[in-house]
């Protein structure tokens, strides 16, 4: 009996979950989503109000867990992070220069085609957050650092050559072919391909 007791009064005192904690967890969750979800969706610059609806909460509860839309927008872009760099990384880097060129385009391109409203949402506010300009510019010097990591010989190239072939391989590059022109997107491939193909010699 003592025992049981015993037992008893240790459930008793053992820490128990908080569910107003855990109910703010959701909210704050759900907010979250609520962005994400829209800007895949194409809605690159929600509203405070329309997310807080799609969310399911009170405009109130949207801003006792985001001060602002800047907050808001890195948490996003922060739980999405990994898995948007890792469609770019990875691939048998293996080959000739010829071989890993089209190789580097497809699995960019691949990364650019399901990011390409996280690519247009991060173009259309990054100018108005500088946390979200860093972020974007840091994104930047990942895939330049990847593509450096496929191409090895972009780096014995001279500066403005580099330039180039970093514009020639970027989102915004494959955002013009596909959006301005109109491009498909086996089209755009060979263009950025054929571009890098010039630029750096096959010695």
């Amino acid at each position: 009996m003592s025992n049981l007791l015993q037992n008893n009064k240790n459930l008793d005192s053992a820490p128990r979950p908080d569910g107003r904690r855990e109910r703010a967890e959701r909210t704050r969750q759900a907010i979250i989503d609520a962005a994400g979800g829209m800007i895949v969706e194409g809605i690159l610059a929600p509203t405070a109000q329309q997310i807080a609806d799609r969310a399911g909460v009170g405009i109130r509860s949207f801003f006792r867990h985001f001060l602002d839309m800047e907050s808001l927008f890195l948490a996003v872009d922060g739980q999405s992070r990994d898995s948007m760099e890792a469609l770019f990384m990875g691939g048998d880097r293996t080959g000739t220069l010829d071989d890993r060129i089209l190789h580097a385009v497809e699995r960019h391109a691949q990364g650019y085609e399901i990011h390409a409203n996280a690519i247009r949402a991060a173009k259309a506010n990054f100018w108005r957050w500088e946390l979200m300009h860093k972020n974007y510019q840091r994104y930047q010097r990942g895939l330049r650092k990847d593509l450096e990591d496929w191409l090895p010989e972009v780096k014995d190239l001279p500066k403005a050559e580099r330039d180039t072939v970093d514009a020639i391989a970027s989102g915004e590059m494959w955002l013009r072919l596909r959006d301005v022109q109109e491009l498909s997107k086996q089209r755009s491939i060979e263009i950025v391909v054929n571009l890098l193909a010039v630029l750096i010699p096959n010695t």
